[in-house]
Order: C-alpha cells, then structure tokens, then sequence
C-alpha cells in the first residue's frame, strides 16, 4: 500500500504530503492492526474551531491514505445553528467561487502525523484532515491552512512561534440526559442545553478540598491526555463553581493548535460519557458563574539555534528591539483581531474593569490586568507575550494566525510599544471592542488582515459571523427589544453552551 501510494493517486499527484507524512501513513496502517481498530474518525476544523469527523471503515481508511475522503462543503457555509448562509445553489455558492457552486464535494486529505488512538473509545482511531477540491486546489476557507500560511511567512526569516496554551472551562454534572423537544434543535436555531448543577461550590481560588471532589474526573481526563500525548502541565480549581484551567507545555505554533483541537474534543466526550458537561463557553448563563478565557503565550525563535528572539540583552528592558515591535504590533491591531481571538456574542461579557481580563490595548510586566503580559526579561529563555484577550471558544487556528499577523507587521514596520501600564483599567488606550458587530467593523476595515488573510478569507468570515448576529437580534426582536444587557441571554446559553 505505501509503495503504491507515493506513485499514483489524488494525495501523491498533487503532492500534497511531505516524506515525513507519508511515513507517518505508512505507520498508521501497522497501529490499525497492532491495536485492533474497527473504525477511523477522519476530521476536519470548521470555521467556529469546532471539530467535524466520519467514521471510517478499515478499507475506507486505506483508500483516504491514497486519494483522500470526499465531504460536504456544508460544514463550511452553515453557521454553528445549522442555518446556510451562503446561496450554495447558484452559481459561485454566493461566494463568487466556480468551484462553491452547488454545495460540492471536498477531498479531505488525512495529516498522517496527527493519528491517534482514542483512549476513552476502544476500537477507534482518529486523523485529523486537509479540505482540496476536486482538482487539488486548497480549500480557502480550511482555517488551518491560514494558521499554515503565516507559519510559512515566520519559516522563511528563519523563525518559528513557540505557544503555551493556558485555557478555562466549565465541569457541570448533568441532571437529566433524556432530550425533550426543548431540547431538540431546528436549523436555524439550537435548542436548550440539557438541565445542570454546579460540581462544587465555586469561589474558594485553588480550594484542594473542592479539587477533589472533581479528581474522578481529572484522573480519566489526565489517562486520556497521556493516552493521546498532549503536553499537560496542570488541572486546576478555578473561581466560578467547577471551573477548571488547564495548561500545556509549549511548543510549535501548528501542533500547539492541533493539540488545542484534540483537547476540547476529547474533554466534552470524556466528560459527557462520565455524565457531565463540559463546555468551553465564555460565560455561562448561571448565577455567580465567572467568565473563561484563553491566555496565548508566544514567543519567536530562531528556528536553527532554538534562541528565544524576545529576551532584552540587558535589565533595563522587558523585551528585546524585534519583542518590543512584536508587542506594537498585537496592540496596534488588537480592535481588528478581536473577531479572530474573541469570536462569539457572549465572548464580549468578559472585557470588564478589574475582572482579571482586559478592556483595552495595554500591556504590563507581569500585569494580568493589561492585555498582554509581558514574563520573563534578561536572562529568562521563556521571555513571552500573554494575550489575555482570548475566549475559551476560539479557532485555535485563527487565534494564533491573527496573532502571527499582527506581530509581524509591528516588526516589519519597527513600530515602537506604547509605555507600560501599570493602571491598565484606567490607562489612555484603545478599548477593545464592545461587541462583536465593533470587532468585525474592525475586522472589515482591517487592510493587515485583508492583505495577509486575503478579501476571500475575510469577507467569508464576516459573512459567517454576521449570521450570528443576525439570529441574536432577532431574538432581541422576539422579547419585544428587552436585550438583558447585564446578563447573558437565553439564546446566548442555547447558543454556545453546547456547541463549545
């Protein structure tokens, strides 16, 4: 099979793998049978970061590590309620693509370097894939590639982003697993979240006590992470009742957003087989509940000698001359980037004064009140930006391209950062966006994302998001204007407790 493969076929005609991956296919084949498995989970990333898969057969497995696995362009150009957003049906898919027209077939082509073996499912395996049309072109709207194409702009300067994902959900035990029609979704329209109760009492910050009460748990999630080789550092008790952070040690930009993809996945369906819910939405709509986020640490390395390219040769600086410009960068284009690092409605509830999250574009040595916290300085290796900015729900691999983008760009421009804040809930500086409409008017009049992601990305995205926006002011409509401003939304909870 594998000589085959590198001489005919849709992935060797296109040269769509390196020799590295098709090693790793080659490989896979041998795991299948050494570890029993029936069934492969072939994945994909929508644009929401929420993960998509079919089940495979064995054979099926053997053909897609040859000419790849056809897929509905559907998971594409539907919003995260399963409404379509796009006239599929006509020519160009509404998108102005020949190749949309329809609501086509996609070849996705397995990564063979992202196998794994699922260890709280026996029997299946699980590959994480690439989106092709038919002739080989590259899907446009696949967001890992547009993760892929800013790592290629760092590889060639010699460079390469090391992230640390630091990350916050929720644990709730699940009450009743019956669904109603309540509960039964419409497209268009996601139904209510099944009934829960908090696991703990909340509010006692690092309480050992309360930990254990969630260690049944952590003990089948921290099996499971090992099982799949993610690079967990800790599991912790967070403030809001059974909210938890988890942290992993850093590595490469790409694998440290493949690795964020398995670890939301693998989290909600260990949780829901054990009879919770776990969910990574921003802020849940239960009383006391204290918001998630996602804090993105980064750093660039000179990819020959592992040199961080941050660290300040002397003490009187935080950051090196390149670091400094880096920061300028995130901070200059922050208002833009929010609808990438903070993608949904409810997201938006967490930029509050003196919440331990930002609400404008600042940093701070060591400042969790600033949106980027600088660590580190002379003499530190793990010298590295804190986006404090991000929700729990973000497309890993949009988060970490916007950030590559916009650092970049304060570097190639040799922008100069702003002083330090060291009142950063007072301090004169941009505020980030409101609400989601701000960040995508930010978004679309961004000419940095517009050249690096390109129109076609963009307009795309804005599309998806505005659909969103779209159902949640006609809710508005539907309670007769009543917003609940001060507090998350019933269509917010239907919404994203679920999905996330």
């Amino acid at each position: 099979m594998a000589g085959r493969a590198s001489s005919e076929g849709f992935i060797a005609r296109h040269g769509l793998w390196s020799d590295e991956q098709a090693g790793a296919a080659s490989e896979i084949l041998r795991r299948v049978e050494a570890d029993g498995l029936r069934l492969i989970r072939l994945a994909w990333v929508d644009s929401h970061g929420a993960v998509r898969a079919k089940a495979v057969t064995l054979p099926a497995l053997r053909k897609a590590l040859v000419d790849g696995y056809n897929i509905n362009v559907a998971t594409s150009t539907l919003d995260a309620s399963g409404g379509r957003v796009f006239a599929s049906f006509t020519r160009g898919g509404g998108m102005g693509l020949d190749e949309m027209t329809g609501s086509p077939n996609l070849v996705l082509v397995p990564d063979p370097t992202t196998f794994r073996t699922l260890p709280w499912a026996p029997g299946v395996g699980w590959l994480l894939g690439d989106q092709y049309f038919r002739g080989g072109k590259p899907f446009p709207f696949a967001t890992r590639r547009v993760l892929g194409a800013q790592r290629a702009r760092l590889e060639e300067r010699g460079w390469g982003m090391t992230v640390g994902i630091e990350v916050e959900w929720y644990l709730r035990r699940i009450e009743n697993d019956r669904l109603s029609e309540a509960e039964v979704a419409h497209q268009g329209r996601r139904g209510r979240p099944l009934a829960t109760s908090a696991v703990e009492p909340g509010f006692s910050y690092h309480s050992e006590t309360n930990l254990d009460i969630m260690q049944p748990v952590f003990d089948a999630l921290f099996d499971t992470f090992d099982g799949l080789g993610l690079k967990l550092r800790s599991l912790e008790n967070e403030f809001g009742p059974g909210q938890v952070e988890c942290t992993f040690e850093a590595d490469d930009a790409g694998q440290a957003a493949d690795d964020m993809v398995l670890f939301r996945t693998a989290t909600r369906q260990v949780c829901r087989r054990m009879g919770y819910a776990a969910t990574f939405m921003c802020r849940p709509a239960f009383e006391g509940h204290f918001a998630s986020g996602w804090h993105l640490h980064q750093s660039i390395a000179d990819a020959g000698t592992g040199k961080n390219l941050l660290v300040p040769e002397d003490g009187n600086h935080a950051l090196s001359p390149l670091g400094q410009s880096l920061l300028a960068g995130l901070i200059e284009h922050a208002g833009a980037a929010s609808a990438f690092v903070t993608p949904t409605i409810n997201g938006y509830r967490r930029f509050r004064a003196n919440s331990l999250a930002p609400d404008r574009a600042g940093w701070g040595v060591d400042q969790r009140g600033a949106m980027i916290r600088v660590i580190g300085g002379a003499d530190e290796p793990g010298t590295r930006l804190e986006n404090r900015a991000g929700e729990s729900a973000a497309n890993p691999y949009l988060y970490i391209a916007s950030q590559i983008a916009a650092g970049l760009d304060g570097i190639d421009r040799g922008l100069a950062a702003p002083a330090e804040d060291y009142d950063p809930y007072n301090a004169d500086r941009a505020m980030l966006p409101a609400d989601l409409d701000a960040a995508l008017q930010a978004l679309d009049g961004s000419a940095l994302f517009r050249r690096d992601f390109g129109d076609l990305f963009v307009d795309y995205f804005i599309a998806l998001k505005r659909a969103e926006l779209d159902r949640f002011r006609q809710y508005g409509i539907d309670q007769g204007g009543h917003r609940e401003i001060n507090q998350v939304t019933e269509w917010e909870q239907n919404e994203y407790f679920d999905f996330f």
